[in-house]
């Protein structure tokens, strides 16, 4: 199964310049040696007519291929442009990659999974359960070769249900058993260690840092500079660019149970948004003369969310006030949904359930945002709005409700991963260019399909001097 927009002679273009952008958008299978690499595998390329392609490495894997161990095709970075090409199999993938069974998957997306396999084997040449496999084995990589855990304790942080379907599927992608190719490391017995993450590619992550800093709510982030730290059930995980490699994001784990690890990494990868070609949206984005001094050789990294539930109270908190004001009032938010003093550590963002059991009254909120929170809270609560839908279906179910207009929803869409989503009339925006909200709007659908990219771009207000 081609990966969609290329045909055999492209693909195999690619793979003689040994191109790194294509990382994550294809694998290439050797017949003669049964293996399958990342396009920028420095191994000698083989000739063209010993070589198929396929969209992700799972359909490699199911033809009975096995991934190379020099360039490690399995922990390539995801290919970002199915957000574009293919709603379904998009919010599929993020789905799947947030421990999501394909049955899960489909309920959330109102399809059957006999229709989600049928795009799935369509669009990527393999199935959901398949992707999810191999997604389970880059994560046992990671573990074999960053931890001292038991290859036991990897099988079952990565998400395997027993020891023999670990080893069965891990000898079959890899050609070898777990213990033959991990690296010896000593983490003291406890699951707490450094993970490298590989971005497409330079990470340039300082104007996220900085992002994330302006909003870090008290008790559960700290962020500065140069790191992100974040508090998580079990433990916490820090994030910072590896001094050693520019493409490389290293990732500070210190959990209490090994099965948080998939979920942690997975977190850690749509924070910092390091799937998206920041370099190829960037040349995009320049073609406008309006963006054209504020959009650098790279697009800046779009920063993620922790879960969309969080989101959307941090977009609700934040209507017309100051980003301090939003920090502060999600700090007392925070505080008093999970009954801790304010700014004392907590391991996770309150649930919908703890935020309907809440008292919401005194936090310094407008009564109608109060009841706005409320709503959204009850909503999520008893499932009449489920945040883990499309995006055009979250978008259209928060404008339904009272309270959220087509910023917040714009915003919340931005921030979940959508590359297309828009924060309509943005006030900054609006000041930053000179014009009317209806101008703004109109002008932006010439950044389509980066509009998110485009608004964090002007968001920084950073000028860049060319020649």
């Amino acid at each position: 199964m081609l990966p969609a927009g290329l045909d055999h002679d492209q693909c195999y273009a690619v793979i003689r310049r040994r191109d790194g952008r294509f990382d994550g958008r294809f694998v290439t299978a050797v017949r003669t040696t049964g293996i399958f690499c990342r396009p920028s595998c420095p191994a000698r390329t083989p000739a063209s007519a010993n070589v198929e392609f396929y969209a992700v490495a799972a359909a490699a894997a199911d033809a009975g291929f096995r991934a190379c161990r020099r360039c490690r095709p399995e922990l390539a970075p995801s290919d970002p442009e199915w957000h574009r090409t293919d709603v379904l199999v998009g919010a599929a993938l993020d789905l799947l990659d947030d421990g999501a069974s394909p049955a899960e998957v489909g309920r959330t997306l109102g399809v059957s999974e006999r229709h989600l396999r049928r795009e799935f084997v369509r669009q990527l040449g393999t199935t959901p359960s398949r992707v999810v496999r191999m997604r389970r084995l880059a994560t046992a990589r990671l573990l074999l070769d960053h931890s001292d855990l038991s290859v036991t304790d990897v099988a079952f942080a990565a998400g395997f249900e027993s020891i023999r379907t670990f080893n069965t599927s891990f000898r079959a992608a890899f050609g070898a058993a777990p213990s033959e190719l991990r690296r010896r490391v000593a983490t003291g017995g406890r699951p707490g260690f450094t993970v490298r993450l590989r971005a497409r590619g330079d990470l340039a992550l300082t104007p996220v840092f900085d992002f994330l800093a302006a909003r870090a709510i008290p008790g559960l982030e700290m962020a500065e500079p140069g790191a992100w730290r974040r508090h998580l059930p079990g433990g916490s995980m820090t994030l910072r660019p590896d001094p050693a490699a520019v493409d490389q994001l290293r990732v500070d784990l210190d959990l209490d149970d090994v099965t948080g690890i998939h979920a942690a990494l997975s977190v850690a990868r749509r924070v910092m948004d390091l799937d998206a070609d920041v370099a190829a949206i960037g040349d995009d984005l320049r073609m406008d003369p309006t963006l054209a001094t504020y959009v650098g050789d790279a697009a800046p990294r779009v920063p993620g969310a922790v879960n969309r539930f969080e989101l959307c109270c941090r977009a609700i908190v934040g209507q017309q006030v100051s980003v301090a004001g939003a920090t502060t009032l999600l700090g007392r938010l925070v505080s008093r949904a999970t009954g801790t003093e304010p700014g004392a550590p907590i391991s996770s963002f309150p649930s919908a359930d703890a935020v309907c059991a809440t008292d919401l009254a005194g936090l310094g909120m407008p009564t109608g945002r109060i009841d706005t929170l409320r709503r959204l809270a009850e909503d999520v609560s008893d499932g009449s709005l489920d945040l883990d839908a499309t995006p055009d279906e979250v978008e259209r179910r928060l404008l339904e409700r009272k309270g959220i207009g087509p910023w917040t929803a714009g915003y919340v869409r931005m921030r979940a991963g959508d590359p297309d989503g828009w924060p309509s009339g943005d006030l900054v925006l609006r000041q930053r260019l000179g014009i009317t909200a209806a101008e703004l709007d109109r002008h932006a659908d010439n950044w389509r399909p980066w509009r998110a990219y485009a608004a964090f771009a002007l968001w920084q207000g950073t000028t860049v001097d060319r020649p």
